[in-house]
Order: structure tokens, then sequence, then C-alpha cells
């Protein structure tokens, strides 16, 4: 996967968290950012990751993302390691 379709997989998960309130709320809690900053930070080296990173910690939530958009839960994962900062170390134990 190169940065230009990993960029699309994260804009495509970052509208559906735009679309949930829940979920949008919940996100919005975890980066610190106010919903009116997230088009500034979408431009923000690791943002992009950051998203991905939010969906992959929890399981019930990327999956909902992958059944309503149509996408192979495992291309979130290949996303996230394509972009700038993209680091999926938490899947791993150490």
């Amino acid at each position: 996967m190169n940065t230009q379709q990993a960029e699309a997989v994260a804009i495509s998960v970052l509208g559906f968290i735009a679309g949930d309130g829940e979920l949008l709320q919940r996100f919005l809690a975890i980066t610190g950012i106010e919903a009116s900053q997230i088009r500034h930070a979408a431009s923000e080296p690791g943002f992009l990751a950051g998203v991905l990173n939010f969906v992959l910690a929890h399981e019930p939530t990327l999956l909902r993302f992958a059944e309503e958009s149509g996408t192979d839960p495992s291309l979130v994962g290949q996303a996230l390691r394509a972009l700038p900062q993209g680091d999926d170390s938490y899947e791993s134990s150490t």
C-alpha cells in the first residue's frame, strides 16, 4: 500500500468517526482537539496515523467501520504502516 492509498483509508475512517456523534466525542476527548480543529489537524504529520490507531485500538469499532465501508479490516493496519509516523507497536507484546 502506498502513502496515497493509506491516506484515502485514513480519510474514510475519519469520515466514519465524524458520522457517529458518540464515537466523535470519544475521539475528541482522547486526542484533546476540538471539532473545529479537525480540518487543520488533518494536515499535521501523524494525525491520520492517529485516526487509524484510534480505530485499531478498539476491535468492535474497527469491525463496524469495515462492515459499513466494505473495507477489509486488515487494510486499516496496512494503511497505518504506510503513513508517516504510523506505529503499530501496540499490536505486539514485549
